[in-house]
């Protein structure tokens, strides 16, 4: 499928890493009374996490979607929903693509084939969505990027692709036949990862089909990072990808650099107090390029915590499509902290806001060592327990917020000012007018 959020490229990535010794490991098991990856999370994690791919029949067994088509073509209408529409003409091969929000009267006069519906970051406007996420925690929550719903007529497709990211893929309605070049898994050659040209999709060149299965509610495809994979709509159908964010070396050399440069002291310079009498005043010699190592060696840094907190800063905050702001003047005055406490111990909760997203990091050795939290790109210091709390609860009510010290507790009436979490009240009244729960 076409990248979640980045634009469409051309050019294919590199020879992935290729799988290591297991044929004998199948690519295809029922799950059913083994939780959602038919085994224990160390034993995925060790044989197929970004080694091979794995069809899991009974994932969620008689599991039923959340939600219907016509919830996902209203919501692909909606302002600030991230949507697509892709159409395949079969017969001139030809793809369309149109970037929503679209409006109302688009999908009563769509066709009955070929077409397929794709919106973002559904976690963070349906509760019952991101409750999936619940079911991989085996990996960690700031690697997880959002879920994406795809809705496909018949004969739907987004076409043969490669994603660079892993991703699991739930069929929650209908079925869908995919496809999948698994060789690199079978000991055999990289597949060519060439895009087509004439495209505005990243779409392969060639395809080659060593697995082709049909999944129906409640299956789960997962597919490790660069391997083809192309999937067909046999009826109308509803696909729920959970992809995952894998930031490219360039991302996070970039993001490093603009970091580095802004706390950058302006009278590190180069120097060249060894000068010696050049051979050619125009030449730039050995001992000149060795004096710019030296000069940029002075903004590189191995402090771990320089680089945690740069990467912790940067992780909440990257492909994150949602803004969080303070609630608005006109809402009324907020609360005070004795109000909001009160409110806690009588019943009331704090609810994240769905695009703000959390980590957090040891600062030092040992259980009550300090912490630094981190907040859609901010940094918060606290003790180490009350990072971990405030991370992982997307909800925090009265007996978490005690729970908290002192500090911990400033935090999270902090974030509440800037608007990360919205207060709802035990009678079901809201101090702010955010509509979902999400991660």
């Amino acid at each position: 499928m076409t990248s979640r959020k980045e634009p469409a490229r051309k050019s294919a990535p590199s020879a992935r890493t290729a799988a290591p010794p297991g044929g004998d490991l199948p690519l295809e098991i029922d799950a059913a009374g083994k939780g959602p990856l038919g085994m224990p999370p160390a034993d995925f994690l060790r044989d197929y996490w970004q080694k091979r791919p794995l069809l899991i029949r009974n994932a969620f067994p008689g599991y039923g979607s959340p939600i219907t088509p016509e919830d996902l073509a209203g919501l692909a209408c909606e302002d600030g929903v991230l949507a697509r529409i892709i159409e395949h003409d079969r017969a001139a091969d030809t793809w369309t693509v149109r970037q929503g929000p679209f409006p109302e009267e688009a999908f009563p006069a769509m066709p009955d084939r070929d077409w397929t519906l794709l919106v973002q970051d559904v976690d963070k406007w349906d509760a019952d969505i991101a409750a999936l996420l619940q079911h991989f925690t085996f990996l960690p929550r700031w690697r997880l990027d959002d879920i994406m719903v795809s809705f496909a007529a018949p004969g739907g497709s987004v076409g043969a692709h490669v994603d660079q990211y892993d991703v699991f893929l739930l069929q929650a309605l209908g079925h869908r036949r995919w496809m999948i070049d698994a060789s690199v898994a079978m000991g055999g050659d990289h597949p060519p990862l060439d895009f087509r040209d004439d495209v505005d999709i990243r779409l392969l060149r060639e395809f080659t089909v060593t697995h082709e299965r049909v999944l129906g509610p409640g299956d789960m495809l997962y597919l490790p990072p660069n391997v083809p994979h192309h999937g067909v709509a046999e009826d109308a159908c509803l696909t729920f990808s959970v992809g995952m964010r894998a930031p490219s070396a360039a991302e996070l050399l970039g993001d490093l650099a603009d970091s580095l440069l802004a706390d950058a002291d302006d009278d590190l310079r180069y120097a060249d107090p060894d000068l010696a009498l050049p051979a050619d005043p125009a030449e730039i010699d050995a001992a000149a390029m060795a004096r710019v190592v030296r000069a940029l060696d002075l903004l590189r840094t191995d402090d771990p915590q320089r680089l945690g907190d740069w990467f912790g800063r940067f992780i909440t905050l990257y492909r994150n499509a949602g803004e969080v702001a303070a609630p608005d003047d006109a809402e009324g005055a907020p609360r005070s902290r004795i109000e909001i406490e009160w409110d806690l111990e009588r019943g009331a909760a704090l609810h994240r806001h769905p695009y703000t997203r959390m980590a957090w990091r040891r600062t030092g050795n040992g259980d009550g060592a300090g912490a630094r939290l981190y907040v859609n790109g901010e940094a918060h210091a606290l003790p180490a327990a009350d990072a971990a709390g405030i991370a992982n609860a997307p909800l925090i009510d009265g007996t978490a917020y005690a729970a908290l010290s002192t500090e911990g507790r400033s935090c999270v009436l902090a974030l509440l000012e800037e608007g990360h979490y919205r207060l709802a009240l035990d009678d079901g009244d809201e101090d702010e007018d955010h509509d979902d729960d999400g991660d």
